[in-house]
């Protein structure tokens, strides 16, 4: 004769696997329903960049031409060399200054930044990296435009856009030198290296291939900025003579937001051709950055 507790667990027994299979199914429309709204926002992100970039491919590409390359703009036409070269030497100029600075920033922050120094270094950089691009170009042109005389110029030009991409250096260098294990610095201050010798010989050598990624990257960010070098660099149709100061330089973003603007076939032209080399720039650089990733971690 059975128990009354076996009575019950005899009886509770076929629920069981009911339950399960309600809640089976109620995981999969969960699912279902997170899995249509994640393919939506994916939808929303990838279509209009799709379009955009097929826009500017395509458009861009038709406008290219030999000339392009060899001349200089004439108004609102002729070719871009002089945007071309002038996009080049503000952005080098820029890595050159902020290059330096960004890397021994991070180095700082990752091997002392734990004390108030290191925290408050860390909070200015986060907050420079949100401050909008127009505002460091209006300071520049009050202070080096204005004030120091300089006028539109490269140098005024160059040293915005390194204290724009400052921030994104220095934490790029933080966090690769903050991914060494443990255990190379320990192996290196057993050999009787100083500490000098840790940081400059065995922890920057190993992270260096995140660094150049973050310093390329950062070179992505200042190729495609236009606020800050209306205020500082101006627009000149000549070609850089070399000079760094009191004289304009042009660029390749000021032909995409001027040109765009105006009723005349050449200047649409002018301004799509622009828009492709700014956005081939950019994939280029990241290419790059992604290969070097690549290779530091083996993949």
């Amino acid at each position: 004769m059975s128990s009354p507790a076996y009575s019950r667990l005899k009886s509770a027994w076929p629920t069981v696997p009911e339950e399960r299979r309600a809640l089976q199914r109620k995981r999969a429309i969960v699912n279902g329903v997170f899995a249509v709204f994640c393919a939506m926002a994916f939808v929303l992100v990838v279509v209009p960049l799709a379009d955009i970039l097929w826009t500017v491919f395509e458009r861009g590409f038709n406008a290219l031409s030999w000339s392009l390359f060899t001349q200089v703009t004439n108004g609102i036409s002729g070719g871009l060399l002089n945007a071309i070269e002038g996009t080049l030497v503000l952005s080098g100029g820029a890595i050159l200054f902020a290059a330096p600075i960004g890397v021994a920033a991070g180095i700082y922050l990752a091997e002392y930044g734990q004390g108030p120094w290191g925290k408050t270094a860390r909070f200015l950089a986060d907050v420079l990296v949100g401050v909008p691009s127009i505002v460091l170009g209006y300071f520049s042109y009050v202070t080096l435009v204005i004030g120091l005389g300089w006028q539109f110029s490269a140098l005024a030009g160059a040293i915005t856009l390194a204290v724009l991409i400052v921030p994104y250096v220095t934490r790029f260098t933080e966090l690769a030198m903050r991914q060494n294990p443990s255990s190379l610095r320990e192996a290196a201050y057993a050999l009787g290296c100083k500490e000098h010798q840790v940081v400059f010989r065995v922890l920057l050598p190993a992270a260096r291939s995140a660094v150049v990624t973050g310093i390329l990257l950062s070179l992505a960010i200042s190729v495609g900025e236009t606020a800050p070098l209306i205020y500082t660099a101006g627009w000149s149709n000549y070609v850089w003579n070399g000079q760094l100061t009191h004289e304009p330089i042009g660029y390749l973003t000021y032909v995409i937001w001027s040109f765009i603007n105006q009723p005349f076939a050449s200047a649409h032209a002018l301004a799509y051709a622009a828009a492709f080399l700014v956005i081939a720039m950019v994939l280029a650089i990241n290419v790059a950055a992604r290969i070097l990733m690549r290779v530091r971690t083996g993949q």
